[in-house]
């Protein structure tokens, strides 16, 4: 936008020499001509300023800038305040009542779902786990009667690992909103011994799962592949498929499993190696 002064000597081509004119003819006149110059053009500023302050579409915005962020605010605070809880309070947040958050509860800490209604309200997938701690049913799969326990009696190490990764994940992904009261912590909020030693369990299966990591390292696995038309089946690149124990794996779950690895011709007669049924013993694919 021309500058307001440019603006006055263009609308006047003829006022340079006018005011030249009157400087040679009265000394006094080029300081009145200034001055006069200079208040126009402060008057035409005030105008503009006053104008553009009193627009209405920048009224209502100052106005509306302030609103927003009061909204703004208000709806970044938590639905409910951080706080302890009882079992009875927490059951009513259960994702029945369409007018109340969504919690649950996982090794004793309270998380408010609310934002993911559609999985943890009633009819969704994981309604099972709204309104309580049903620790133990993140890894264990029973979704009914006493299988939506907070107890991790009898679950392995890297079971009990796998629930407290649970809470991590809740941790990074939802609004933490207090501690429930009961096996994990006291009524002041303070961890119980139980928490501690699920902790000291978890650390000690993720140490498990390192070592069985290196153990299956040393032995190269089969390559895979099912279709619903074909089947399954296991290869070989370099050796022959068998089926071995996985290792440490009493240790990590309680339970004996198997794996496919590959071993040389020469390294068929260790112990613990077993043929896939129906497969010949020297074949480097085997139908499973």
């Amino acid at each position: 936008m021309a500058h307001p002064l440019r603006e006055v000597e263009d609308k006047n081509p003829n006022s340079s020499s006018s005011v030249a004119q009157n400087q040679e003819t009265n000394p006094n006149s080029s300081s009145s001509s200034s001055q006069g110059t200079v208040q126009s053009h402060q008057n035409q500023l005030k105008n503009k300023s006053f104008s553009i302050l009193s627009s209405p579409s920048l009224i209502g915005l100052a106005i509306a800038v302030p609103f927003v962020a009061l909204i703004l605010s208000i709806s970044e605070k938590p639905l409910i305040p951080d706080k302890l809880w009882t079992e009875t309070e927490l059951d009513r947040y259960n994702g029945t009542d369409d007018g109340l958050p969504i919690l649950l509860g996982i090794l004793g800490t309270v998380f408010d779902v609310t934002k993911r209604r559609d999985h943890y309200g009633s009819g969704g997938g994981y309604h099972h786990f709204a309104g309580r701690d049903a620790s133990r049913a993140f890894v264990s799969g029973n979704f009914t009667g006493d299988g939506l326990t907070d107890s991790v009696k009898g679950l392995s190490n890297v079971e009990v690992k796998s629930i407290v990764d649970w809470r991590d994940f809740y941790l990074r992904n939802y609004k933490c909103v207090g501690k429930l009261i009961g096996r994990y912590y006291n009524g002041n909020g303070e961890p119980t011994k139980l928490l501690k030693g699920v902790e000291a369990r978890a650390a000690r299966g993720a140490q498990l799962l390192e070592k069985q990591k290196a153990e299956e390292a040393k032995l190269p696995s089969c390559n895979s592949q099912w279709s619903q038309q074909e089947g399954g089946k296991v290869w070989c690149e370099s050796g022959y498929p068998r089926l071995v124990q996985k290792p440490g794996e009493i240790a990590l779950t309680g339970r004996m499993s198997q794996r496919c690895a590959c071993f040389k011709e020469e390294e068929l007669e260790k112990p613990g190696l077993e043929v896939y049924k129906g497969c010949d013993r020297l074949s480097k694919v085997c139908v499973v």
